[in-house]
């Protein structure tokens, strides 16, 4: 008989020590101490424009675990997430810049920020849901790229503002080789904090409420806290993700957080798993690769026939795009619970080899 969990036959655990511990299994927890240490590595194998993607992704999935913390853990909707996101960045570099704290604070400090920001957006969730609450964080969307556009003492108006190198006790992270420690140090800080909250008795309560909001209510759990605390928190990966940003590009401008990364923030978490803690990750490498991707099999098609795809030149930047949106297609279609659920399919095929049931 098929199981779903990875635990070997006769992995009994006696104590509430043994219980408490992150991994399913002891092999479990000696890959992912492995991964680590290839993620370590990776500044002294990999070339420049390799580790530039690694920091996107590291960045862009801080901010989809939020999304995934009102989506797929909370059952509401936001389609607002990209303003949190810019807000964050826009924060960091206020706060550097009018207070003169360390960049290194104000990046925390700008996700606390823009936590305030999102739980008041978030009010409205206390009184609606569905498609009403996912208008309610459209406007919240047009609202905040408003405000970027208008608040140019926080902003810079139209014209950006400026974000400064991170400078750790007069070590400059100005190089993608030293940015991406930085960048991996609040991803793995981010992801095991997400992964124990979901064991919290505040996380469970979270997952009742998506599961079935009466049924909470009925056991005593206060739906209004609960769904505003999950904006709030999702608002501080969100703001925590944009702040990396900023300083990663050194640059802020509002025209970088529209609609259409809010989509985009979407499509991580649907591509990677709703509620899936390492699938947020799947699917955000998954997005960020997907258009390399495209751009290396266009070019070479393109190199092998000159002749019959020559006017494929001019719609490679399409083609990138399209298939974006052709992924999530797909994936609402053929597999619908992510990457995450495949992965573990594998896994599970793997540990019943050679049976099939």
């Amino acid at each position: 008989m098929s199981t779903s969990s990875l635990r070997p036959c006769g992995d009994f655990r006696t104590t509430y020590k043994q219980d408490q511990y992150l991994f399913l299994t002891r092999w479990i927890g000696w890959a992912a101490a492995l991964g680590l240490l290839v993620l370590l590595a990776a500044p002294l194998l990999l070339d420049a424009y390799l580790i530039s993607l690694m920091i996107l992704i590291g960045i862009y999935g801080i901010a989809a675990l939020g999304l995934n913390i009102v989506v797929g853990m909370t059952g509401q909707i936001s389609l607002g997430h990209a303003a949190f996101f810019g807000f964050g960045a826009f924060a960091s570099a206020w706060i550097n810049g009018t207070t003169g704290i360390p960049v290194f604070l104000s990046i925390p400090l700008a996700g606390v920020l823009t936590t305030a920001v999102g739980m008041l957006f978030g009010l409205p969730a206390a009184r609606i849901k569905g498609l009403y609450l996912a208008m309610a964080t459209l406007a919240a969307q047009f609202i905040l790229e408003d405000f970027f556009a208008r608040a140019s003492w926080f902003t810079g108006g139209s014209s950006g503002s400026l974000a400064e190198t991170v400078n750790l006790f007069g070590f400059l992270l100005d190089t993608d080789e030293r940015y991406y420690y930085l960048v991996l140090f609040w991803v793995i800080v981010s992801y095991i904090a997400v992964a124990n909250l979901k064991r919290t008795r505040d996380g469970r309560a979270l997952i009742a409420v998506r599961d079935h909001y009466l049924s909470a209510e009925i056991m005593g759990i206060n739906l209004t806290r609960y769904r505003v605390m999950a904006f709030g928190i999702s608002s501080f990966f969100a703001g925590l993700g944009g702040a990396l940003f900023g300083h990663y590009l050194g640059f802020v401008s509002a025209e970088g957080f529209t609609i259409l990364l809010s989509i985009q923030f979407l499509a991580m978490i649907i591509i990677g798993g709703l509620g899936s803690v390492p699938g947020t990750l799947l699917g955000t490498a998954f997005i960020v690769l997907l258009p390399q991707v495209m751009q290396s099999l266009t070019s070479g098609l393109i190199g092998t026939f000159p002749g019959a795809l020559s006017g494929l030149a001019s719609g490679q930047a399409y083609i990138k795009e399209m298939s974006i949106g052709a992924a999530i297609i797909l994936f609402l279609i053929f597999e619908p619970d992510g990457l995450a659920h495949r992965v573990g399919q594998i896994r599970k095929s793997i540990k019943l080899y050679p049976f099939s049931y």
